[in-house]
């Protein structure tokens, strides 16, 4: 059976494309799949499809290219069925030109289903596909009450035209059937797909609340912020985590400064994937006012987190049982920011109650894996149309028949497509930070070849001269299983820098760098930088922006680990965790000196007592450079003694610029910001107000 997904955009992250993916890579398993994106924004996708999935674009609109079609005059004409600009509006609007596109599509193909994702995708198969032999079937992930009545006028009768329609909950099924009566279409509900995890679970130590979705106002960020403020001061070693991006993130940024949160509460941005990032926490947390589902919430329970969920319709209360393998918070509370705080105090006060509901998520996440999904919808094929779903049958339409002579054979079950074998030019590689800091590496067997003979660190900019290796085992495994180096941490002392990574063949020396398929850095939120006589040092194995696996790693024989900042009414203070050789003594003080200055600038000094300092902003308010004074901080351990740049190595950040953040402070005609800096120093900014966007 061919099997095509018609969606507005493939190339991003969101949750309506993950579970399109995952249920597309489930469906390959027996039949040939294809996902249609109907925009092209971009050169490859955010997420990994799976290769047997074929993903066909129909209108380049990747900026800046010379494919770029969207200045195409009948891209600057509306569509004919999607007019009202509350609806869509953007670069990726639907115009005349996704109307043709779309069109000569649907008319083309020879698959024998096809699903429209979402209201525009429905409106353009009911109307371009009508005499088409296939089935024609809708899906949406939004709730019925989302939409406005313009677009319900345009997609309701689109809706009722088709075979059959697919919600993700049974209460938002139960509403379209309500709104549709006398649809054609068969009307109901099947979740989405959420495979378990390739990460290893979480264990529950953490002390970490996560949580993860599109950054916009139904989600309701502010509402959980606004809880864990209510709880901080009794959790004090708890801290809070908000994974994804979108409009509101500056709006929850000034939230969390407001509170003075800033150093608990981290907007984290968009990570792909996901899984390795809820295995970090212990509790996972979502305050919705409405989810149509809740792949977050299913993705969690896979990691063995238990769900503080709003009971908001519609998904929640259909995934989550209260008090078995969740919580939920009901939101008919006269205030549900109470609510919601009291439900985190309980949880994260009780470790065994953790464990408890951690472990009936895991059991009851498996009925959302795509294997499962799959085959409801090979049902619902086989309902609609019996017969279509049997392997080996003969195809009984198709408009291609037509137009090359002859039918074409009904494939059987597809086989997964092989690995590449050996002299992969980018091996796909799994690493993870086990309990003492040493890094386990696996590769996959059929991507190695007998000569691969080890995993190779390498300093990056040292041209070789430093360099860690650590042997493949010589036996190998059949194809399919994991090959496994261990660069141990006891054994090497690596300096500090960057350490690409390959597979490395002892003959030649000939290397192939490493794709990074999967990074689990969780072992690092409890793991303190290792002290030794060389000094203080941490390893963080990270992705790098284009997909290969790297370590960050820093040695220093003396080493301030900036444990807090806080940015106050008075000055910036500074809490402060010596390290390696460093000892705080007396006459320590913490010390800004202004980068690239002359020596006719003085230091900014401040004394260090009870291993806090309260650094002031005069001087460093009176501005000096053209366009910005950069105060780099240091720390002088005692008296007389050597300064010390002052950072934070500890944790899992590779990279803490933008992601550690502090509130600025407004002095004159300044502005003063203390931030991390590439190599994860702290560094204070000082800026004109004038012309600054606040």
């Amino acid at each position: 059976m061919k099997i095509e997904f018609l969606l507005h955009n493939a190339y991003g992250i969101g949750g309506t494309i993950r579970s399109t993916v995952n249920l597309a890579a489930a469906l390959a398993d027996r039949h040939e799949v294809s996902i249609i994106s109907v925009n092209r924004p971009a050169d490859e996708p955010e997420l990994t499809i799976d290769p047997r999935v074929r993903l066909v674009p129909l209108v380049d609109l990747r900026e800046g290219t010379e494919g770029d079609e969207y200045t195409d005059p009948l891209n600057q004409r509306p569509s004919e069925i999607f007019r009202d600009e509350r609806i869509d509006n953007g670069r990726m609007a639907a115009t005349a030109l996704t109307d043709r596109r779309v069109a000569d599509h649907l008319a083309a193909t020879d698959a024998d289903v096809v699903i429209a994702i979402r209201p525009k995708l429905i409106g353009y198969l009911a109307k371009y596909a009508a005499d088409r032999p296939y089935l024609r079937l809708g899906q949406e992930h939004l709730t019925h009450e989302a939409h406005v009545a313009e677009l319900h006028a345009v997609m309701d009768p689109a809706i009722a035209a088709l075979d059959a329609f697919a919600t993700v909950s049974e209460a938002d099924a139960g509403h379209y059937r309500e709104a549709l009566p006398d649809a054609h279409a068969r009307i109901l509900s099947i979740p989405n797909a959420v495979p378990a995890p390739a990460a290893a679970p979480s264990d529950g130590t953490s002390k970490t609340i996560v949580s993860a979705g599109r950054l916009v106002g139904v989600k309701r960020y502010d509402r959980l912020i606004a809880a864990f403020a209510k709880v901080a001061a009794d959790r004090p070693d708890w801290n809070l985590r908000i994974y994804g991006r979108g409009p509101a993130k500056a709006k929850l940024r000034k939230q969390i400064e407001e509170l003075g949160l800033y150093e608990r509460v981290t907007l984290m941005g968009a990570r792909s994937p996901i899984e390795t990032e809820w295995s970090k926490g212990a509790v996972a947390a979502v305050a919705s006012d409405a989810e149509s589902f809740g792949m977050t919430i299913v993705e969690a329970m896979h990691a063995g987190l238990p769900v503080i969920a709003t009971d908001c319709p519609y998904g929640p209360r259909e995934i989550l049982t209260d008090g078995t393998d969740g919580v939920l918070v009901p939101l008919d509370d006269s205030d549900a920011v109470d609510a919601y705080a009291d439900a985190l105090l309980r949880l994260t006060g009780d470790a065994e109650l953790r464990a408890r509901l951690g472990a009936a998520a895991r059991t009851a996440a498996h009925r959302y894996e795509p294997s499962a999904i799959a085959q409801r919808y090979e049902q619902l094929f086989e309902e609609l149309r019996p017969g279509s779903t049997a392997p080996g049958k003969a195809k009984k339409g198709g408009l291609l028949r037509g137009l090359f002579g002859g039918g074409r054979k009904e494939r059987g079950p597809v086989a997964p497509a092989p690995a590449a074998q050996g002299d992969t030019a980018h091996p796909d590689a799994r690493c993870a930070v086990d309990a003492d800091g040493s890094l386990l590496v696996r590769l996959r067997a059929e991507q190695l070849t007998a000569a691969d003979t080890h995993v190779l660190l390498r300093h990056r900019g040292s041209k070789g001269k430093e360099a860690v290796r650590a042997a493949l085992p010589k036996q190998r495994p059949e194809p399919g299983q994991w090959v496994e180096a261990r660069v141990e941490r006891d054994a090497h002392t690596l300096p500090e820098g960057r350490w690409d990574s390959y597979v490395e063949r002892s003959g030649d020396k000939s290397r192939r760098r490493l794709t990074a398929a999967l990074v689990e850095q969780k072992a690092l939120l409890t793991l303190p930088p290792r002290q030794t006589a060389e000094g203080a040092s941490a390893w963080v194995p990270y992705e790098t922006s284009d997909g290969f696996l790297a370590v960050r790693t820093w040695l220093r024989t003396q080493h301030v680990e900036a444990a807090e900042v806080r940015v106050g009414e008075d000055g910036i203070m500074v809490t402060l965790e010596a390290m390696g050789d460093a000892r705080l003594g007396e006459g320590a003080e913490l010390v800004a000196r202004l980068r690239g200055a002359d020596g006719s600038v003085d230091d900014v000094r401040a004394a260090v007592e009870n291993a806090t300092a309260l650094l002031p902003y005069e001087p460093m308010t009176r501005r000096i450079g053209a366009e910005q004074d950069l105060w780099d901080l240091y720390v002088r351990p005692s008296a007389g003694a050597a300064l010390v740049r002052l950072g934070r190595i500890s944790g899992d950040f590779a990279d803490r610029k933008g992601i550690d953040t502090f509130p600025a402070a407004t002095r004159g005609a300044v502005r003063l910001r203390p931030y991390f800096t590439v190599t994860n120093d702290l560094t204070v900014t000082v800026k004109d107000l004038e012309g600054e966007d606040a």
